[in-house]
């Protein structure tokens, strides 16, 4: 069997580690049991976690042990990582209900039971911590000045940094010790951005316990712009079915710009990765199918194979003009809506496709809203029902989403 670290490196996730050699020959030796944590800050997961979930799934795979850390406790702080400002301070109880979701939807994607994964809440232990007890035994070894030097908190000190998120690495920090003591962590995973936090972490069990234990940060998700993978103009693409319907996904990754089809063939699927280059060296049209069977495998990996043929056929039969087929996301609304018409901008913001008039506004001065392949001139537009074929207009923002109302 393959070392999971040589298969981590050859489809591109590692950035940095601890002592590589001494990590990849434990992984080669033993089951090591390893932790992400997600801090519970919205009521779904994105794309952008999807890749750490695909490290997860690798390990396990590889069998290794995930423990799927939910940061109920240290979302109430906020991670002040790549955050020009403080994050927003949160309930306890929107916590503990985004912490509920993540935990639904990380038990897609990976197998708990015993000798298993198992998914773990830092809200157990931290709530619980007595804060002159834990000055006294964690933040004794941790150097202020040192800190100071690590980008997180480097980057905050023009605009100011408070002492509330100065502890966020110390909680953090802490929750490593807490699961070497408790479930025989031995190594943490995260983000590129995460690397001076888990360091943090990797330190303090090394001092506290005398053992060896490793770090190990992957590359963000970006495109070949530069801009964080799953981020769009009409928001985050999102694991939730009901934030991002299935056929979204398919589109969004079905567009996906020619240089990072093989990128994300290697991170986002599990393709072998001959497979991935000989997909990744197709060359001008041809390039779509790849892009195809990419939209097709993350769509499948997500959501299952049921919906992403049904989002696949969705956007072939968009493509030829049958938009009536397929999973094209859609709204049913009352006809009597209709009979004496509804406003463009109003219509746009109650399917949820804009936030605001002001957006919707913009969006039509600009040429980007169509109904039925018709591009909407005025903002005036009243939609009537003398707009609908068979009862349905299909409904373009921009050049890649769709959605249809069914009266």
């Amino acid at each position: 069997m393959s070392n999971v670290f040589d298969v981590l490196k050859e489809r591109g996730y590692i950035d940095q580690t601890t002592y590589e050699d001494e990590l990849r020959e434990m992984l080669s030796k033993e089951s090591v049991s390893f932790y992400i944590g997600f801090d519970a800050t919205a009521d779904s997961l994105t794309l952008g976690h999807f890749l750490q979930i695909m490290v997860m799934m690798h390990m396990q795979r590889a069998g290794h042990r995930p423990i799927a850390l939910l940061g109920g406790g240290t979302t109430m702080i906020g991670d002040p990582s790549g955050k020009s400002d403080m994050r927003r301070v949160m309930t306890k109880e929107m916590i503990d209900y985004n912490a509920s979701r993540f935990k639904e939807q990380l038990s897609h994607f990976l197998e708990f039971g015993d000798d298993k994964a198992i998914m773990v809440n830092n809200a157990d232990w931290l709530l619980e911590l007595n804060f002159l007890e834990f000055m006294r035994e964690i933040g004794v070894h941790f150097s202020v000045n040192r800190m100071l030097t690590f980008d997180c908190y480097k980057n905050r000190m023009e605009k100011g940094l408070t002492f509330f998120e100065f502890g966020y690495m110390l909680m953090q920090s802490y929750d490593f010790l807490h699961l070497y003591r408790n479930h025989g962590c031995k190594l943490q995973l995260g983000g590129s951005d995460q690397w001076s936090n888990i360091l943090g972490g990797y330190e303090l069990v090394r001092k506290l316990e005398n053992d060896k234990v490793y770090g190990m940060t992957f590359k963000l998700l970006t495109t070949a712009a530069g801009t964080k993978m799953g981020k769009t103009e009409a928001g985050t693409i999102w694991l939730d079915p009901e934030k991002t319907p299935p056929y979204e996904l398919y589109q969004y990754m079905r567009n996906v710009d020619d240089r990072d089809v093989e990128k994300f063939l290697s991170l986002l699927t599990f393709l072998p990765m001959d497979e991935v280059k000989r997909l990744g060296a197709l060359e001008g049209s041809e390039i779509n199918k790849a892009k195809e069977v990419l939209a097709f495998e993350v769509t499948k990996a997500i959501h299952g194979e049921d919906e992403a043929t049904k989002a696949q056929q969705g956007a072939r039969a968009l493509f030829s003009g049958s938009a009536d087929e397929g999973s094209i996301p859609f709204t049913e609304m009352d006809k009597t809506i209709f009979e004496t018409g509804i406003g463009i901008l109003d219509l746009l913001k109650d399917l949820g496709l804009t936030k605001s008039n002001s957006e919707g506004r913009r969006l039509v001065e600009q040429g980007g809203i169509h109904i039925d392949d018709v591009k909407i001139e005025s903002i005036d537009k009243k939609v009537t029902l003398d707009d609908f074929k068979d009862g349905k207009i299909l409904i373009r923002k921009g050049k890649k989403v769709y959605h249809q109302v069914r009266i």
